[in-house]
């Protein structure tokens, strides 16, 4: 799917707004319980490691960066946000916020990593045979061993933790809620 560029341009600003709509209308929604937290948590938990995996191997703008879950898929960051989220929704016991999520996805994100990789492409000469080998979001077996291993100080340069603290930040909420629709059910 290709997005025409003036879209692409507009909606990647709004990607931290939307973000903050979609944080108010977890917070609005959600109707978690203990059994949808056991089921939800832990594919977020699977999304963020994902994320902290990716972000132990990217060295923004200054290499092309084909190493860890790079060398399965083009974009593991915005996978890793996906499956992150799925799992929240799998908590919050709301199917609308799975529609919400899945719409913001299709129509803000997906036009910012076209960008993101027209970018690359531009800055990185090998990134159309990185491409041609590596699927955009379909994470695929490596036909290519990579040598380069996870470093926590990336890690910490990409500022990874921040998801880290919104993960618990968020299950901090879901768990509150979940007590507080115990309490109520007596």
């Amino acid at each position: 799917m290709t997005f025409p560029k003036p879209y692409a341009d507009a909606v990647a600003k709004l990607r931290v707004p939307c973000g903050f709509v979609l944080v108010a209308a977890f917070l609005w929604l959600s109707e978690p319980t203990l059994q949808s937290l056991a089921l939800g948590l832990p594919v977020s938990l699977l999304g963020l490691a994902l994320r902290a995996w990716a972000a132990g191997h990217l060295e923004k703008n200054a290499t092309l960066t084909v190493s860890g879950p790079y060398a399965w898929v083009r974009n593991p960051l915005y996978i890793g946000t996906l499956t992150a989220a799925a799992g929240f929704v799998i908590a919050s016991r709301r199917w609308e916020l799975g529609v919400l999520f899945a719409l913001v996805f299709a129509l803000i994100y997906l036009p910012v990593v076209e960008l993101e990789e027209q970018h690359l492409r531009r800055l990185f000469p090998d990134f159309g045979a990185y491409a041609a080998r590596v699927h955009r979001l379909l994470p695929l077996p490596p036909r290519e061993k990579n040598l380069k291993h996870f470093r926590f100080g990336l890690y910490k340069y990409n500022r990874e933790y921040e998801a880290l603290l919104g993960f618990l930040a968020g299950v901090g909420l879901l768990v509150w809620k979940a007590m507080r629709y115990k309490h109520y059910l007596g």
